[in-house]
Order: C-alpha cells, then structure tokens, then sequence
C-alpha cells in the first residue's frame, strides 16, 4: 500500500468558510398591471430598465433581479425592445 503523501496522513480537512459575501441588494419592481389586470414591463421606463442592467449593459440574471421566469422573459424582450428604440445602449463605452 503506498504511503499518503502531505504531512498529516491522507487529505487535511479545511474549515468551511464563507465563499461568497452576502449580497443583499434591494429588491426592484419594475412590473406592472394595467386596468385589464394583465401584468407587463414596459419598454418606455428605461431608468427602471437600467437598474436590470449590469456595469458593462448585460442584462442581469434571475437570482440577481428576483424575477419570476415570465417576468424575467418580459423583462429581456423589454430590453432588447429599448435597445434597438436606442433608449438603451447595446454596450457602455470605456473612458
């Protein structure tokens, strides 16, 4: 049998830390309901729409936004919408 190799003997176990810092960010509603009742993101509010946006113009993930999935595909169809409207840029520019 070949001997472990280290200085304890085998695998040393580590004490878990914290991997990731806790990140509580405010949660942003930018859904809303009409008169008809029908829920939907409107392509028009772009300062909500840039709070959904990442530093470099990514549009930001469901955990980061805490959307539901329909909220979160109305939200990307907003975006993209905005986008080509040329209320929101594609990218931001370095400088």
């Amino acid at each position: 049998m070949p001997k472990p190799k280290g200085k304890g003997g085998g695998r040393e176990r580590r004490e878990k830390s914290e991997k990731f810092q806790s990140f509580s960010r405010p949660k942003v509603k930018i859904i809303r309901t009409s008169a008809s009742g029908t829920i939907y993101i409107d392509y028009k509010d772009t300062e909500s729409l840039r709070k959904m946006i990442s530093g470099n113009g990514k549009i930001l993930s469901r955990r980061r936004t805490s959307a539901s999935a329909g909220e979160q595909r109305m939200l990307a169809r907003a975006v993209k919408r905005a986008r080509y409207m040329a209320l929101l840029p594609y990218v931001t520019t370095t400088g």
